[in-house]
């Protein structure tokens, strides 16, 4: 899975995003959604990266990115009235 690509943690103010980087040519930034992570990309960002730089993070509070204090997984979860629909 992201075969020649690289593992980076980039530190920020209150959380380290992690992600993975690979390809050459203009960037293209993969943002996946919620409950997701970066490994949702692993069949398109290959794909990509044979055109392009391909960066795939995952968002604050997800994956291996670190939570910020102020943020905790439960304000990011889906409520209940949201998943029963």
């Amino acid at each position: 899975m992201f075969d020649g690509f690289e593992e980076f943690d980039i530190p920020t103010a209150g959380a380290t995003i992690h992600g993975r980087r690979g390809g050459s040519g203009p960037p293209v930034l993969l943002l996946h959604g919620i409950p997701e992570t970066h490994l949702m990309w692993h069949k398109v960002a290959p794909r990509l990266a044979e055109h392009f730089t391909v960066v795939a993070t995952d968002l604050r509070g997800w994956g291996d990115s670190g939570t910020p204090p102020s943020m905790s997984r439960t304000a990011c979860a889906p409520s209940p009235a949201t998943r029963s629909r």
